[in-house]
């Protein structure tokens, strides 16, 4: 993939995700418009499916909405409430620690650069980044599975680490499509460049991609 083709990529990409769900984390940020649900739904995000993430958002925001009411609920009512997702009783101990932090360090507020963001418990780059993104609409590269996987899938980079990708589009990628290329990458991988197997002979881009590392494809 030349530097020229990622504008045709992307592109295609803003039509053809209309027929998809959003992610969950920007669903509630388009419902919410607020950086600390924005903040907790990517926390219980992490190794969880998105189905699972809205279902638990959804359920604890509706018992607390603010750092301050989160720490009026007991670990083990947030542990309850946000189960099944993935590695829930450490994610609910991150989020008390998190809203602590918030009330201590931030005047309760949500930071809006990434290197504040990174001093949050349990956030790492990828977190931060959609933070930023998606709940502050700023410029930012949220780099996740997705996006490390078909960045370098379709050429265009050529990476072994998210943290290397991130840098590598930070350097190549147009600025204008920072805010949405992890919305557009994430919902084109998990409906359609799947990790194995992708559905290359359904797919609108398949003649700018260089299919690197995809022995079989459908």
């Amino acid at each position: 993939m030349t530097d020229r083709d990622i504008h045709n990529v992307i592109r295609i990409l803003k039509v053809d995700i209309k027929k998809w769900n959003n992610p969950a984390v920007s669903v509630v940020a388009e419902e919410t418009k607020d950086p600390f649900k924005v903040l907790i739904s990517c926390i219980l995000s992490l190794r969880t499916k998105d189905s699972t993430t809205a279902g638990a958002s959804q359920r604890l925001f509706s018992l607390a909405e603010t750092p301050v009411s989160m720490l009026h609920l007991p670990v083990e009512k947030i542990e309850a409430t946000i189960f099944p997702v993935g590695f829930y009783r450490v994610k609910a101990r991150n989020i008390i620690e998190i809203c602590k932090q918030l009330i201590r360090d931030y005047n309760s507020k949500v930071p809006d650069e990434i290197d504040e963001l990174l001093k949050l418990k349990g956030v790492g780059r990828k977190t931060a980044n959609l933070v930023v993104t998606v709940g502050y609409n700023k410029d930012g590269i949220c780099v996740d599975t997705h996006v490390h996987r078909i960045s370098n899938r379709w050429g265009y980079i050529n990476t072994k680490t998210p943290l290397e990708t991130e840098v590598a589009l930070r350097a190549k990628l147009p600025v204008h499509y920072w805010k949405i290329y992890n919305d557009l990458l994430v919902t084109f991988g998990q409906n359609l460049c799947k990790p194995v197997s992708p559905l290359c002979s359904q797919c609108n881009i398949a003649m700018y991609c260089e299919r690197v590392g995809v022995k079989k494809s459908r």
